[in-house]
């Protein structure tokens, strides 16, 4: 039996599409996966260490990761009308956010990425867990936040308004859906391993389609916000059919967005493929 570390995040969205593979609802022989949930920076930051084995990670950190790991084609986050908003507690401009502080989910977010690409980019910003952003826009330790995961749903609550939607900013920019967040393995593993893993990955989120309410203790034991309906609208939001194969739109998006990033200095150029050779 082998045991390789998994990391993802504990978000609904991950805690459905993992459900499966975790809980042995899908046969992966030889194979036991150590499950480490921990957030998505904290998560880029251990596979920029190569302390995890497999792990989801921000598109952004991809960037960085090439030469040691490969993007699998099940689970993860790309889609339209998902990606990260800019909130601020009044509305305002872009324009006007220059040189002001802008509070991000992590350096190496695919979040940070966007406002990085956006015009000339942002240079102040305030690297803060994406569960803290609201709070700190709000009580002024920054003049607007970007935010991600459940927040999106939430933040209306706060009293916040809305300044930019960096996804639709990118969609209408690229004419691409929004890379957020994909699901990396050690090249190390081999061609064979990584092949039965990935689809594996996919049987995972089709057996959460089939049972949809079998995750739901799993997924709330471990959600930031415990409503239904908030657990839903992520879930709805972020697993979708590029989740289960990112397909040829899919990888055109993440090409896209790799070489923007490279192109600004970004990221470091990588001539290695970005997938496993099958």
């Amino acid at each position: 039996m082998r045991h390789l570390s998994l990391g993802y995040s504990p978000c609904p969205n991950d805690t459905f599409i993992f459900y499966g593979l975790i809980h042995g609802k899908v046969p992966c022989p030889e194979v036991e996966f150590i499950e480490r949930l921990e957030d998505v920076e904290t998560l880029n930051q251990l596979a920029l260490r190569g302390q995890l084995d497999l792990t989801k990670i921000s598109y952004h950190a991809l960037g960085h990761l090439r030469d040691d790991y490969v993007l699998l084609h099940s689970g993860g986050a790309l889609g339209r009308g998902c990606g990260p908003l800019l909130i601020a507690t009044e509305k305002t401009s872009m324009a006007k956010l220059r040189g002001k502080k802008i509070a991000v989910p992590g350096q190496l977010t695919t979040a940070n990425l966007l406002l990085q690409l956006y015009s000339d980019g942002y240079e102040n910003v305030l690297i803060l867990p994406f569960d803290q952003i609201m709070a700190a826009v709000q009580q002024g330790r920054a003049d607007a936040g970007v935010i991600i995961h459940e927040s999106r749903f939430t933040y209306r609550q706060y009293g916040l308004k809305q300044v930019l939607d960096l996804g639709q900013w990118w969609e209408e920019e690229s004419g691409y859906p929004i890379p957020l967040g994909g699901i990396l393995a050690k090249r190390t593993l081999g061609a064979p391993l990584i092949k039965k893993i990935d689809a594996a990955l996919r049987q995972s989120i089709e057996y959460a389609y089939a049972h949809p309410e079998e995750p739901r203790s799993y997924i709330k034991q471990h959600a930031q916000e415990l409503d239904n309906g908030v657990i839903n609208n992520h879930i709805e939001l972020y697993v979708n059919n590029f989740s289960v194969d990112l397909g040829d739109e899919g990888i055109q998006a993440v090409h896209s967005l790799l070489s923007r990033a490279e192109e600004r200095g970004i990221i470091p150029p990588c001539e290695l493929p970005l997938f496993t050779e099958m």
